[in-house]
C-alpha cells in the first residue's frame, strides 16, 4: 500500500507558475514509477506527466510540453510537477499516482495508487 498526498495547488494568474508536490508513504517509493494526471469539471482524467523509478526517464503530454516538468527525489519520497506559463485551460484538479508496472503508461487504469488531488485554478 502506498499513500499519496498532493500539495501546492492554488489560484494563479495566466503566465504564472506553481510547483506541485506529492509526498508518498508506505511501501518503497523508489519501487514505483509516478505520474501526474488532471481532471477538469465534466471531463475525463487526462495524463500530464510520467517519471520512471530512478527519474532517468520522463514523458509529458503534448499539451504541457515545454511548460511542465516532472521530477522526483527518492530520498524525500516526493515527486514534483513544476508548472510554468500557466494557461486558463490548465485549470483542473491535479492528481499524482503510483505505477507498479514496468511499462510507462499514460492510462489512468495502469496506475495502482492515487492521491486525493489538489486544485489548480488559472485566471485569465
Amino acid at each position: 500500500q502506498v499513500q499519496l498526498v498532493e500539495s501546492g495547488g492554488g489560484l494563479v494568474q495566466a503566465g504564472g507558475s506553481l510547483r506541485l508536490s506529492c509526498a508518498a508513504s508506505g511501501r518503497t517509493f523508489s519501487g514505483y514509477a509516478m505520474g501526474w494526471f488532471r481532471q477538469a469539471p465534466g471531463k475525463d482524467r487526462d495524463f500530464v506527466a510520467h517519471i520512471s523509478r530512478s527519474g532517468g526517464f520522463t514523458y509529458v503530454a503534448d499539451s504541457v510540453k515545454g511548460r511542465f516538468t516532472i521530477s522526483r527525489d527518492n530520498a524525500k519520497n516526493t515527486v514534483y510537477l513544476q508548472m510554468n506559463s500557466l494557461k486558463p485551460e490548465d485549470t483542473a484538479v491535479y492528481y499524482c499516482a503510483a505505477d507498479a508496472g514496468n511499462v510507462p503508461s499514460t492510462r489512468p487504469r495502469e496506475y495502482n495508487y492515487w492521491g486525493q488531488g489538489t486544485q489548480v485554478t488559472v485566471s485569465s
